[in-house]
């Protein structure tokens, strides 16, 4: 096993569709197994490629699957950039980053189990993609805090501390929810309640 998982941006080249394929094989056999049971065989037979294909990519089953794991948290930091309209009420604007988190964890419940349970139990290896995960949910709760929406509500940006405990405690609420097997949607709420209040006016006394 290499000493650390994948830290930065995944690189394009003339093996990316090659790439793209084993990463989508490692998906679908964590939904189909859980990544404790999924081998590179179950990879590459969903990838319906060889293992000289892996292995030309990934040194070993751990870096395809942090991998795997840091392009689904830059989608789901991406598609909730999209939703969020800057311009509208900074209330309406926490729904919207709600609803589009809930929906994106929703259609991946078990590769955001597996980010949330499983990867950290790769220890030392697991840091980077850990860390880097959860820095980019937080700089864009700061960046999104920081827009008209919120500005012209006379709100300060959330703190980069707020932030990360904002991303924990979803995190925790998210992994409870889908391992008990409830509706991913039953968070919405409760998630809704802690954002307004970590992000919203601050009560003094």
């Amino acid at each position: 096993m290499t000493t650390t998982a994948v830290d930065g941006a995944v690189a394009v080249g003339p093996d990316h569709d090659f790439r793209r394929r084993l990463l989508e094989g490692m998906a679908a056999s964590i939904e189909e197994r859980g990544y404790r049971d999924t081998t590179v065989a179950d990879i590459v037979r969903h990838a319906r490629t060889s293992k000289r294909t892996f292995y030309g990519q990934f040194p070993t089953k751990e870096d395809c699957f942090a991998e795997l794991l840091t392009t689904n948290n830059d989608e789901l930091v991406e598609a909730i950039s999209a939703a969020v309209d800057p311009q509208a009420p900074w209330r309406e604007q926490v729904r919207q980053a709600v609803v589009t988190y809930v929906d994106h964890i929703d259609e991946r419940r078990a590769i955001t189990l597996s980010w949330i349970r499983e990867l950290p139990a790769l220890g030392e290896y697991a840091r980077p993609t850990l860390r880097r995960g959860f820095a980019r949910l937080a700089a864009m709760i700061v960046d999104l805090s920081s827009n008209e929406g919120f500005r012209s509500a006379g709100l300060p940006p959330i703190s980069r501390a707020a932030a990360v405990i904002l991303v924990g405690g979803l995190r925790e609420l998210t992994a409870q929810t889908v391992e008990d097997g409830d509706p991913v949607t039953d968070i919405i709420e409760p998630a809704l309640a802690v954002s307004l209040a970590l992000l919203g006016p601050k009560m003094l006394g």
